[in-house]
């Protein structure tokens, strides 16, 4: 199986590198050198270690993640084309009027593409998700959006984020282009997606995950990327004695194959058929490379199960 990422990005490394980190902090509306100096460096890590898949959202750090990413292109632009630059819109943040809300109509989609255009300082955006469901989506806005986008060579390819698979097809049925990315948040640590396969026919069973989204993402060719995908850490050193013995087996698993446990965490996404794409959330470089070591191994059958079994906490049923 060839997902549609790679048959449009032949080169997309098996991970990519969340960008939500880049800009600084949220409450300051500015970045100053040193976070030049990081987002330069976890750059550089990247690419250098076959991560070449940017992830951003026009709503991170308030636009200061895409602007920060777009100085760095703006003082290096042969870099550009070592990249492939993904974005997401569609959430809107909360003002003086209203509340937080999503918005899939073509001027806000169009909108939060020309800012991002420009806060990444490039002419042409890969691929760009829309960020999450939009209840009072009306879908042939999107298609009108999309058509009107990729005709402009604004935008190259469509995929989606935290979205099952009705929505993804509602949505494909009327778009003349291909969805080929659905990001979820996918984990060791939050592993219903996996849960939710076990769960068919058994009535003291639930997940909180929508059911057939892998299977769907495998028939149909869409790439699966795993925000959250280290779990904010729990089994590599920010955990605590719920998540103690998964910690240490992710260690004693990480001697056995000679890499970082960050690796096996990853590692064990890398593993499905599926072939997941980690999105990584750190702005570390030496994380970053940590990470990069997953792409030196294959956990063995085994050895996944062994991992899902400590991080659920009890037996497969």
């Amino acid at each position: 199986m060839t997902s549609r990422l790679k048959q449009h990005f032949p080169t997309v490394g098996n991970i990519a590198m969340g960008c939500m980190g880049f800009g600084g902090d949220w409450s300051n509306d500015h970045y100053n050198v040193q976070d030049s100096a990081t987002v330069e460096r976890a750059i550089d890590t990247c690419l250098n270690h076959g991560i070449n898949l940017f992830d951003h959202a026009d709503i991170y750090k308030h636009g200061r993640a895409e602007q920060i990413f777009g100085d760095v292109l703006k003082a290096s632009p042969h870099l550009r084309e070592k990249m492939i630059i993904q974005t997401k819109c569609g959430i809107r943040f909360a003002d003086e009027q209203v509340p937080g809300r999503y918005d899939f109509s073509h001027s806000w989609i169009t909108h939060s593409v020309e800012q991002s255009l420009a806060g990444l300082n490039t002419e042409q955006i890969d691929i760009l998700l829309l960020h999450r469901p939009d209840p009072l989506m009306e879908v042939d806005e999107v298609a009108r959006a999309f058509d009107d986008l990729k005709q402009s060579g604004k935008i190259k390819c469509f995929g989606v984020s935290n979205m099952h698979p009705y929505q993804i097809d509602y949505l494909q049925r009327y778009v003349n282009v291909p969805i080929i990315i659905n990001q979820l948040e996918m984990s060791l640590a939050n592993n219903d997606w996996v849960n939710e396969g076990f769960n068919a026919g058994i009535s003291n069973e639930r997940s909180h995950f929508s059911p057939a989204t892998i299977e769907h993402s495998q028939l149909n060719d869409i790439q699966l990327q795993a925000w959250g995908c280290l779990a904010q850490g729990k089994f590599t050193g920010n955990g605590d004695q719920t998540t103690s013995h998964t910690s240490n087996l992710v260690i004693k698993l990480a001697n056995e194959y000679n890499v970082s446990p960050e690796a096996i965490v990853i590692a064990w996404l890398m593993r499905h058929p599926a072939k997941i794409q980690p999105v990584l959330g750190t702005t570390n470089a030496e994380r970053i490379k940590a990470c990069a070591q997953s792409n030196e191994i294959s956990l063995s059958r085994e050895h996944w199960y062994q991992l899902l079994v400590s991080a659920r906490g009890q037996a497969l049923p």
